[in-house]
């Protein structure tokens, strides 16, 4: 008996030292090497604090070769900062781009304690966005950049592209929010009701406990969405998997998790009322860069046929692309990681035809 309460004892204080070591080790993202194990000559890699809209905020860059373009990507959420998991789908990417997260105001690291909800505006994050823009442009010489958004962060990127059109390339929309009201929800409802009508129709009561959409109510849309997420309609990766790959992280302390947490469970709900209104097809009719949408064929998250009517009546004379990931929902660049990769190369190579892009760049390709 006590040889085991002393093996009990041990083992939480082991568990306690790791524990205090995740916490207290310095943090900072890992340096490319080369097949010698040495830094990549050229290579960028850093983990910075930087301050947009008078607020601290946390920045990864990370690329095998700084005369390569950047590639600023727009979490979702807002709150679902993708710093801690990025590496483990996306490492590619490194390769061709000078990839940046960006953990946003009250996501991730940057969602630190007594942050203040209200300033969670939609034109608050166009200010953040286009200072670290200019921040990314200046620290890292060069004429434009890329914009990559997911889910709420291709509502910001659709406005940048429309308002900020010489600050960017091109601009890619990965599950494009076109829409966050009534007729999203409609169409991400009625599928979720055949598809439990088919799967699990005992089941059938958790749908009708909720009712019809619209759902005004934040908590009750979370609800919802969590439930079209469990019958393959958001999510392409469990929380389980992604827990495991985020702990990993050398960026994050176990602090930052929590903060990741926080941010993550408030979502939208500071700004719930104009997410609701916000419709892309009013805001934003015309786009004067290259515009490409990266849409899966499952996604009841952000629907594919909204984003389909939406590419339809988007006026872009610098040419659009629909591309669509047969395999995928809601995180394409999770389920489907090396067409992702290809496509976004794709796109770097047409884009790379014109003359501004090319003065970025020392070489056109690898």
């Amino acid at each position: 008996m006590k040889k085991k309460k002393a093996l009990l004892v041990l083992l939480i204080l082991i568990l306690f030292a790791l524990i205090l070591w995740r916490e207290l080790r310095p943090v900072g993202t890992p340096l490319i090497i080369d097949q010698n194990g040495e830094k990549r000559p050229g290579s960028i890699s850093a983990l910075e604090e930087v301050v947009l809209g008078g607020m601290k905020q946390w920045i990864q860059i990370r690329g095998h070769d700084s005369s390569d373009p950047v590639l600023l990507w727009l979490h979702g959420g807002p709150g679902s900062a993708q710093m801690p998991i990025a590496h483990y789908f996306n490492q590619n990417l490194e390769n061709d781009f000078i990839v940046v997260h960006w953990d946003q105001r009250g996501a991730g690291k940057s969602n630190p304690i007594g942050f203040n909800e209200s300033t969670m505006t939609f034109e608050q994050y166009i200010i953040d966005t286009h200072e670290l823009t200019v921040y990314l442009k200046e620290k890292l010489h060069k004429k434009k950049i890329y914009l990559l958004g997911h889910s709420w962060g291709t509502k910001i990127g659709i406005t940048m592209a429309e308002v900020y059109p010489e600050d960017y390339y091109a601009y890619i929309g990965v599950s494009q929010l076109v829409s966050g009201g009534e007729r999203a929800q409609q169409i991400s409802y009625q599928w979720l009701k055949e598809k439990i009508e088919d799967e699990k129709p005992d089941e059938l009561s958790k749908l009708d406990s909720l009712g019809e959409p619209p759902y005004y109510d934040h908590s009750k849309y979370v609800e919802f969405i969590n439930l079209v997420g469990s019958y393959g309609g958001g999510m392409d990766v469990g929380m389980t998997k992604l827990a495991f790959v985020a702990l990993q992280a050398k960026e994050y302390r176990l602090s930052d998790f929590k903060k990741w947490l926080n941010g993550a469970n408030r979502g939208s709900g500071p700004m719930w009322d104009t997410y609701l209104s916000w419709d892309v097809m009013k805001e934003v009719p015309e786009v004067k860069i290259p515009v490409y949408f990266f849409s899966g064929q499952n996604d009841y998250n952000t629907p594919l046929e909204l984003v389909k009517e939406y590419f339809e009546a988007l006026k872009a004379p610098e040419g659009k692309q629909l591309i669509i990931f047969q395999k995928s929902s809601h995180s394409p660049f999770m389920k489907e990681p090396q067409k992702f990769y290809e496509e976004i190369k794709k796109v770097k190579e047409e884009t790379l035809k014109t003359s501004d892009a090319k003065d970025d760049m020392v070489k056109v390709g690898r």
